[in-house]
């Protein structure tokens, strides 16, 4: 595309990705934002830069020194936990092996060109957003399943294929907060959100629910399924271009021995699957919660077991598939596609370093914690009420989220703050909940500081050596931006039908 047939907002991305890419390669840039957190703690800690600690009032909470005596201590002391500490390492690591095995056999091939050739093309972009937000169920392996994925079925197709990297992940972090079942975002926000209304009127928090945000959520898999996949075709793909690497797939046909494979893989997907049903389902299931009903599911060790399961969901077909197709000879066969796959990732495991101690530094320092109540103090000293009130709410805890990345460490800080304030305002807490969601979501996908944006990156250069920070905020920022908006009017509609968010999840309280 020429520079004259772009339009302002393409250019605005252009900049953006120029800007962006100006900075140092993503694993050095994390080594110097540590280094600038750690010189920042020393600079601001004389001015006494303190908070009151929402989760525990009358708790004084300061910015602490990282470079003083006790803080180099610190740095020193923690640095290999920190890095082993960093949340994605080991979920990427341990799924990886999975994915791998069922990669390297070719089974993930063979799929993708069975559901090229099975899909009308007008429906792939879809199905991968859609995909992406229904993976949320799956807590946070989505990021590390899809996102791979959708750049494959992309490039199978002829298309770029960091245009389905990025709709998958739009779909899996923008989307973060919708989804047609509950999951364990649904039990770990719902919670802290009534302990927030306890504050003001525990009568009402005790008749709260896990589900109150249920109706909405489902509603909300629809519109961005259809958000996400326009932002795909409409913006994202045609800046990107033509694609002119080299890992593409060409669209072939299915062989005999692959239709095999296909079925005796099917065949031990269902078994696998039926057998992980068996860990939660039964009342005495091992790793079912002591909570009766769904609760028992979704408050379960299966939920904090999701991981090692889907890589035993991925690694079981690849493992029978290989066996049919004679990929797989012998236990060395798959010894190597383990260690091929862990070769692959190399850069990532670098890039876990750097952002691991960087991510520990900015919450040792409790620089997240004081932004943050600033934020919530600023909210609460302007005096806004209806739509204006919302969208103001949404904007600040939008901003917070470039700041930080956990969604349950932003609510845990901020439930205590807002929800009360909302009551009082007039709004039920339900309402407060899932606006922070939408804003939580939208954002995700434009912040550095999100655990899993170092993966995507690391996912991107496979087919972008030069993939930086600037190019995909670029890429990623009109979902975040569409997805904003259509979420935001969504609510804003929503709220003028006086439709409950879910059950017994009202939006006016009092």
């Amino acid at each position: 595309m020429s520079k004259e047939k772009k339009n302002p907002f393409q250019r605005f991305l252009d900049f953006v990705e120029v800007v962006g890419n100006k900075l140092p390669h993503p694993a050095t840039l994390f080594a110097i934002l540590a280094l600038l957190v750690l010189v920042l703690s020393a600079a601001l800690q004389p001015f006494n830069i303190s908070v009151e600690n929402p989760g525990d009032p009358g708790e004084a909470v300061e910015i602490k020194n990282l470079l003083n005596a006790e803080g180099i201590e610190y740095i020193f002391g923690s640095m290999t936990d920190n890095f082993i500490g960093f949340a994605p390492l080991g979920v990427v690591l341990v799924t990886m092996l999975g994915i791998g095995v069922a990669e390297r056999t070719g089974l993930i091939s063979a799929l993708l060109r069975g559901f090229v050739l099975a899909i009308p093309n007008r429906f792939i972009t879809l199905g991968i957003v859609f995909a992406g937000v229904m993976s949320s169920v799956a807590s946070d392996a989505g990021y590390v399943v899809l996102p791979p994925l959708g750049a494959l079925i992309f490039a199978a197709l002829g298309r770029h294929p960091l245009a389905g990297l990025a709709a998958a992940f739009a779909g899996v972090s923008g989307g973060f907060s919708a989804n047609l079942f509950l999951s364990g975002t649904d039990v770990m926000l719902g919670e802290m959100t009534i302990a927030g209304a306890a504050i003001i009127d525990p009568a009402y928090a005790e008749q709260m629910n896990i589900a109150m945000n249920y109706g909405f959520i489902a509603a909300s898999v629809v519109i961005l399924t259809l958000i996400g996949s326009w932002v795909t075709e409409k913006i994202v793909e045609p800046r990107l271009g033509t694609y002119k690497g080299e890992a593409t797939e060409d669209i072939k046909g299915i062989t005999a021995i692959e239709k095999k494979g296909l079925i005796w893989t099917a065949v031990s997907f269902v078994v696998s699957f039926v057998l992980a049903a068996l860990l939660v389902i039964p009342s005495n299931a091992p790793l079912r919660g002591e909570d009766p009903g769904l609760d028992g599911i979704i408050m379960s060790p299966f939920m904090d077991s999701l991981v090692p399961i889907i890589a035993i969901l991925f690694l079981i077909p690849g493992l029978v598939y290989g066996l049919i197709t004679k990929e797989i000879k012998s236990d060395k066969d798959v010894a190597a596609q383990m260690s091929d796959t862990m070769a692959s990732m190399g850069m990532f495991i670098v890039l876990a370093f750097t952002a691991g101690q960087f991510v520990a530094y900015f919450n040792e320092t409790n620089m997240g914690l004081v932004i943050g109540v600033y934020g919530a103090e600023f909210l609460d000293s302007v005096n806004f009420s209806g739509i204006g009130l919302i969208l103001l709410f949404i904007l600040i805890a939008a901003f917070i989220n470039i700041f930080i990345g956990s969604a349950s460490a932003k609510w845990a800080m901020m439930a205590p703050v807002f929800v009360p304030i909302m009551m009082q305002l007039g709004y039920a807490p339900e309402f407060t909940q899932m606006a922070y969601r939408i804003a939580d979501s939208a954002t995700n996908i434009i912040s550095p500081l999100m655990t899993y944006f170092a993966v995507i990156i690391a996912f991107a250069q496979k087919y972008d050596k030069k993939m930086g920070i600037g190019t995909l905020v670029s890429t990623m920022l009109p979902y975040s931006i569409f997805f904003l908006i259509g979420w935001t009017i969504m609510l804003v509609v929503w709220m003028w039908l006086g439709i409950p968010l879910g059950p017994n999840g009202p939006i006016h309280y009092g």
